[in-house]
């Protein structure tokens, strides 16, 4: 049994039940994708706990010799990135809109992958937000769908980079982290970053399904006060 008390069998078992009729080549596609996302993810987990460590004084040496490679090696691969402050919530919505790009076989990630990825983690304040407004998660699934560019031939293997209007977006959701005084960047800042990014995709998809910049600045600022405040009176 693994450390994260998942198996391969597991693995095996939930792919077959939810692909019963797909065929062993579409299998193999689906299972490499998969493979790819859990790749990730495990990357995201050790970035965090990188991150402990240097705020707990480690030194790059003894990051290194933890991890099994070179000082030079872990400070280049766990520098700061762009999505230092993401909070797990949001960092996972980065990993379904990259598995979003590739299920529709894009060599990009776009504003709309990224949307997708807001919508596949409910736990999140920006799927909260999207609903409540649209009052139907599927009704923002077909929008997106109905914008997407078509599907590639082939899904691509590896890093997928991000478009120039989901570089600004992040940039976006960085800046109005900031400027809300917060010291986090959740998926609510991502979603004022992506509409915010006004020519982008997803910023049309927003405006078309009745969000506006302003009004939306407005809610996650409610939002966010009023969960704060709940959380400090527990």
């Amino acid at each position: 049994m693994s450390p994260l008390d998942i198996s391969l069998a597991d693995l095996i078992a939930k792919l077959d039940e939810e692909l019963p009729e797909a065929s062993e080549l579409a299998r193999i596609s689906e299972a490499r994708l998969r493979a790819q996302t859990l790749s990730d993810l495990g990357d995201q987990l050790i970035d965090h706990y990188v991150g402990k460590a240097k705020q707990n004084g480690a030194s790059w040496t003894q990051i290194g010799d933890a991890i099994g490679v070179s000082k030079q090696a872990a400070q280049q691969r766990h520098a700061p990135s762009a999505f230092e402050r993401f909070t797990e919530l949001n960092r996972h919505s980065i990993v379904l809109a990259q598995e979003a790009a590739r299920t529709h076989k894009h060599d990009f990630i776009g504003t709309e992958h990224m949307l997708l990825g807001l919508l596949g983690e409910p736990r999140g304040l920006a799927y909260e937000v999207l609903v409540a407004k649209a009052e139907s998660e599927q009704r923002i699934r077909n929008a997106i769908e109905e914008a997407m560019p078509p599907a590639g031939e082939k899904a691509l293997r590896g890093h997928i980079a991000f478009r120039p209007e989901s570089k600004e977006a992040i940039e976006q959701a960085r800046r109005v982290s900031a400027d809300l005084g917060h010291d986090w960047v959740g998926t609510e800042h991502t979603l004022l970053g992506l509409i915010r990014a006004e020519e982008s995709p997803a910023a049309q998809i927003l405006r078309s399904l009745g969000f506006t910049s302003d009004e939306l600045h407005e809610t996650v600022k409610t939002e966010t006060a009023t969960r704060r405040a709940v959380r400090d009176e527990q």
